[in-house]
């Protein structure tokens, strides 16, 4: 085992990644759940203390990984403040600068002794039920390299779960895949791979969660959703929908979609509502967990409303994913999974509200 990366010979980070998962979260949660834990933080802490509805009209994109992420006036996208915006949480994209050595970036940052997320597309890794089958975006954690005999080592908690050696020549296939449309996946094939790669950093330990951290944490989540805001950037060709008005927003304009024939809308549908419905699953589970240790029925009981919000999501997206092939034939359906997911969203408020008094 060696960091010495002028040489390009064999380097591990250290101890395998832990494979972090739920049953609601997609890749990108599971990813940098792995990452936070490697940097000594609880990622049900970091990631389960915020919760949001944001729509960014016009940004949705073929991924399972998509987030909604409004670019801050300098063009700038950080999924880890979206995904945290209690907490320090930081990522940024890259790709390789130097197209004569691709590993660059990756050596050294496995040197540093830190991880690295990679965007694929399934179809080309030999542990993913795709393979040689489906194209569709996916991310990994990668936690190795030996470029004297070919492999990667990568980190993936979505089921089947793995950890272990690729050829890095099958890697470099799904690093670098044009991710071409593919009729057997409607939600995340067409969408170029590109060799992206996501930096995330937790530039600060979390503090110990306090019943007071979290109810400060708990009122700034309902402001979020009781308060109109419109962010607007220069960089942005729409404004960000946002809270129970920014979601009503979002639900009228599905259903005239819909109703007007246009399956785009239950694509994309399908891939956003993934990020809201894990966020919820993420804050729920915190709070019912707090709200257990801490002797707190009104939290525990705010975090079942709040897992309630998740799951309503199941039958939107669901409803949407086998609507494809005629929109306007479900549009009733969608009007119906789309009140009842608004209910929940407006009883789940209510509910972590109350448990955020002082």
């Amino acid at each position: 085992m060696t960091s010495d990366v002028t040489q390009r010979t064999y380097m591990i980070t250290g101890p395998e990644p832990e494979l972090w998962y739920r049953d609601l979260i997609s890749c990108l949660q599971a990813n940098f759940g792995s990452v936070v834990t490697r940097a000594g933080a609880d990622p049900l802490t970091v990631l389960g203390a915020g919760w949001r509805f944001v729509h960014v009209p016009g940004d949705v994109r073929s991924e399972e990984f998509y987030y909604p992420c409004p670019p801050d006036e300098s063009g700038g996208v950080d999924l880890g403040a979206a995904l945290a915006p209690h907490h320090e949480l930081h990522s940024r994209w890259w790709q390789p600068a130097d197209e004569d050595d691709l590993w660059r970036e990756v050596r050294e940052t496995l040197a540093d002794d830190r991880l690295v997320i990679a965007a694929v597309d399934n179809f080309h890794l030999p542990f993913r039920p795709a393979y040689g089958d489906v194209h569709a975006a996916h991310l990994v954690v990668v936690y190795g390299l030996d470029e004297v005999r070919g492999l990667v080592y990568v980190s993936d908690a979505m089921p089947p779960a793995f950890r272990g050696a690729v050829p890095i020549e099958a890697f470099l296939r799904s690093w670098g895949s044009a991710n071409p449309t593919d009729v057997q996946d409607a939600f995340f094939s067409d969408s170029r791979i590109g060799r992206r790669c996501l930096d995330v950093r937790l530039d600060a330990p979390p503090p110990p969660l306090t019943p007071e951290l979290l109810g400060g944490f708990l009122r700034a989540d309902v402001d979020a959703f009781t308060t109109k805001t419109t962010k607007t950037t220069t960089t942005a060709a729409t404004s960000a929908r946002t809270g129970l008005a920014g979601f009503d927003e979002f639900a009228g304009e599905l259903l005239d979609r819909c109703r007007g024939g246009d399956a785009t809308a239950l694509q994309e549908l399908y891939a956003f509502g993934w990020g809201m419905q894990a966020q919820a699953s993420l804050h729920g589970e915190l709070l019912r967990r707090c709200g257990r240790e801490w002797g707190d029925p009104a939290l525990a009981g705010a975090g079942r409303a709040v897992e309630a919000v998740a799951h309503a999501w199941t039958g939107l997206r669901i409803t949407g994913a086998h609507g494809l092939g005629d929109a306007r034939a479900v549009s009733a359906d969608i009007a119906h999974h789309a009140t009842v997911l608004r209910g929940k969203y407006a009883s789940a408020v209510d509910a972590v509200g109350a448990a955020a008094r002082p």
